[in-house]
């Protein structure tokens, strides 16, 4: 069983960490140079059908591991692996405040004028999805 959840975790993790690459380094600065929001609206559009599924298979997957296969508290900081898995859950909560910030007071109100905004909260996911990376690599080696 633990091959599977790690099978379905990572493939998780490369469609989340891949599309925000993407996202960050071809679509963002594009965007950016035509002063046009829309090219991040078309992009989202097209990858929030693959992107918040694998974002929620990588939550379910790695809480089950956490729990089951690693026996760790959430949120416990008392040996390496558990301050990795706790380094994950945290980064998980700024992911979820930086998207509904995004969802529900930046993008209905993104302008040309305004479009750093958007910007930086696209680079600060994408640096926080290299860190979930990061962490969870740091996991299979026996924590930070």
């Amino acid at each position: 069983m633990f091959k599977w959840l790690i099978i379905i975790h990572v493939l998780g993790a490369t469609i989340w960490v891949g599309g925000h690459l993407l996202l960050c380094l071809r679509y963002l600065p594009e965007a950016l140079k035509k002063k046009d929001p829309e090219i991040i609206k078309a992009f989202e559009k097209k990858y929030e059908i693959i992107g918040m599924p694998s974002l929620f298979l990588q939550v379910i997957t790695g809480v089950w591991m956490a729990l089951s296969v690693y026996g760790v508290y959430l949120f416990g900081f008392s040996n390496p692996v558990e301050t990795a898995i706790s380094i994950k859950l945290i980064l998980l909560i700024a992911i979820i405040l930086l998207a509904l910030d995004v969802r529900i007071f930046i993008f209905p109100r993104v302008t040309k004028d305004n479009l750093w905004w958007l910007a930086l909260h696209i680079i600060a996911v994408t640096i926080i999805s290299l860190l979930f990376l990061y962490y969870g690599i740091a996991i299979r080696f026996g924590g930070v």
